[in-house]
């Protein structure tokens, strides 16, 4: 997968990480969520994507949109070619701009879809200065922000003690957990916790928690750090079970990443 695959990442501009997939026939995700704002164009082929409710086939020239925490997957279509380019975006620096979640999944503008590659070519060009990067950054999410950012999120979810298990797995991700752990926290039976959550997030509280170790693992990968010492910190068995849940998360395993090609 390496060889069709690359991360792309630079000091100089912290809040924001890069992915093309050249082939991604093998590619497979789980449902998964980010803590950034994701935002991808469809290069070539066709995929499925899933967030939520909505269930789409997107093909080449569409734009995915995925507001921060919003569980979603987008995989091939068995055996058909497909390419995409992906931007993860820190929330803080977007909001900044005036960010809230987007109402819209994706879109077939071809004038956003051009930006957007067009973009994703310029961070990775290295004749480009980080200041002109930034400075192509704020227009194109501005830009992005007052086209689709209007209004609410298109489902608030309004349930105070789900919110409040989901606020205690993030916050406790690293620690062993047990279910009874995050009901009694949250004020809930634990049958009342696995149903609901499932519901609202898409995951259960088991798969949430494996969702936000990954996360953590990720943040601690892109500082450099060692495979086995970020997998045990983060929560899981040994090195082997990040491998696993990385994978199934993200589609690339963790050396892959930590390295970006």
């Amino acid at each position: 997968m390496s060889t069709h695959s690359r991360f792309w990442r630079d000091p100089a501009l912290p809040f924001i990480e890069a992915r093309s997939v050249d082939d991604g026939r093998k590619v497979r995700y789980a449902p998964h969520s980010h803590q950034s704002f994701s935002i991808g164009a469809i290069t070539g082929g066709r995929s499925t994507y899933v967030s939520g409710d909505s269930h789409q086939e997107v093909s080449a020239g569409t734009v995915v949109m995925m507001n921060p925490g919003a569980v979603h997957t987008c995989n091939p279509i068995a055996g058909e070619p497909w390419s995409y380019l992906m931007l993860y975006v820190d929330l803080h620096w977007l909001q900044a701009l005036g960010f809230q979640p987007l109402q819209v999944l994706s879109s077939r503008l071809p004038s956003l879809y051009r930006d957007l590659c067009d973009l994703h070519a310029l961070l990775l060009d290295e004749q480009c200065s980080a200041a002109s990067k930034h400075s192509a950054l704020e227009v194109f999410f501005s830009a992005l922000i007052q086209r689709f950012g209007t209004g609410k999120a298109r489902r608030p979810m309004n349930n105070q003690r789900l919110l409040a298990a989901a606020g205690y797995i993030r916050e406790h991700c690293t620690e062993p957990l047990r279910l009874e752990d995050i009901s009694e926290a949250a004020g809930l039976s634990t049958s009342y916790l696995i149903r609901a959550f499932k519901q609202h997030f898409g995951l259960t509280p088991h798969g949430y928690l494996l969702d936000q170790r990954v996360q953590y693992a990720r943040a601690q990968l892109r500082r450099g750090r060692l495979i086995a010492e970020v997998a045990l910190e983060a929560g899981f068995a040994d090195q082997a079970h990040l491998q696993r849940a990385f994978k199934r998360h993200l589609a690339a395993t963790p050396g892959h990443y930590r390295s970006g090609q």
